[in-house]
């Protein structure tokens, strides 16, 4: 943020959403509200509130009651699908804490995102039908994505667009959804909406490609080097190393192919991944990626709103390099 005003504003705000998301994940019952608060009381981001706040700047009443509601309702679709993920990926660590799945079981773990997403769904009633069918797309695609990440693509796909097509669905829809929420219920033009939502389509995509970039650059992301690598999770290097299917890439694709749960081929395979082409490819993938989210802010006058959206465009870039 280069305008101390606005960040004073969005501050403000968010500190009004963080009281708001304590509320709403209150239940008649001491254990459910104690799992739903569960990953809430760990931390993050809050990117998508931030995001809805951000663009309720582009119209008339930022300050509308609406924009509180539907940052909440974003933030806590989010959460909800965290207790699933953790679930489908047996993950014990979620946001330096216990995830739920561990801390409680699966049961508990499925049934609390359940609770989450109806919460989520009876805050999307008290907005109308539009904000209604906004959600209910953005929960299909979101659904959709995660379960095309756990199947191969389908005869003829490339594995490159199955990847982008699952990115854009567990992640670009519910931040694409933000950005429209927060212009939608602060009065912006069609225009501006429309802009925002293609925008924040791509940046939200191009932020999970940069993750699968420093999975492997990295030795200073938050976890360590080439975890989705030894996860056999696809991330978009590797998916470039096979598309080339280069007969030089034999040793690099029999790692791919082999028991990574081993220190020794873990840190080799790492080793050679850092030295390919597909590492600076994918790299200049995610760049231009920002570059093109900023070109879809073309329709947003200038000043600190499309300045701090360009420079989250330009950080998603740099984060990989």
């Amino acid at each position: 943020m280069t305008d101390p005003e606005l960040e004073q504003r969005l501050r403000a705000r968010l500190a009004v959403i963080e009281k708001d998301l304590a509320g709403h994940t209150q239940s008649r019952s001491r254990f459910v509200t104690e799992a739903a608060s569960h990953l809430l009381e760990a931390g993050g981001k809050r990117f998508r509130p931030l995001l809805v706040c951000l663009t309720a700047e582009c119209g008339p009443d930022a300050d509308a009651p609406e924009v509180i509601t539907a940052a909440s309702v974003v933030e806590l679709t989010h959460l909800a699908s965290l207790y699933h993920d953790d679930v489908m990926d047996e993950a014990l660590v979620r946001r330096g804490a216990d995830s739920a799945n561990a801390h409680y079981d699966n049961n508990v773990a499925i049934l609390t995102g359940d609770f989450l997403f109806a919460r989520s769904s009876e805050l999307t009633a008290t907005l109308g039908a539009e904000a209604v069918r906004i959600q209910a797309e953005a929960f299909r695609r979101l659904v959709e994505g995660q379960i095309l990440e756990g199947v191969e693509p389908e005869e003829g796909v490339d594995p490159v667009d199955h990847h982008l097509e699952v990115l854009a669905g567990k992640t670009g829809s519910l931040i694409a959804t933000a950005a429209r929420y927060g212009a939608l219920f602060s009065g912006a033009s069609q225009e501006i909406q429309e802009a925002l939502v293609a925008y924040a389509e791509i940046v939200g995509v191009a932020f999970q490609l940069s993750d699968d970039i420093l999975d492997i650059a990295s030795d200073e992301s938050g976890k360590t080097p080439g975890t989705d690598l030894r996860e056999g999770v696809p991330t978009l290097p590797v998916l470039f190393v096979r598309r080339a299917n280069d007969p030089g890439d034999a040793r690099l694709l029999e790692l791919l192919d082999g028991d990574l749960t081993d220190d020794a081929a873990l840190a080799e395979c790492v080793s050679l991944l850092r030295a390919h082409p597909a590492l600076a490819e994918a790299r200049a993938y995610v760049q231009a990626r920002a570059e093109e989210a900023k070109t879809a802010l073309a329709p947003l006058p200038e000043g600190p709103v499309r300045t701090a959206l360009e420079a989250f465009a330009d950080i998603v870039a740099v984060r990989s390099v």
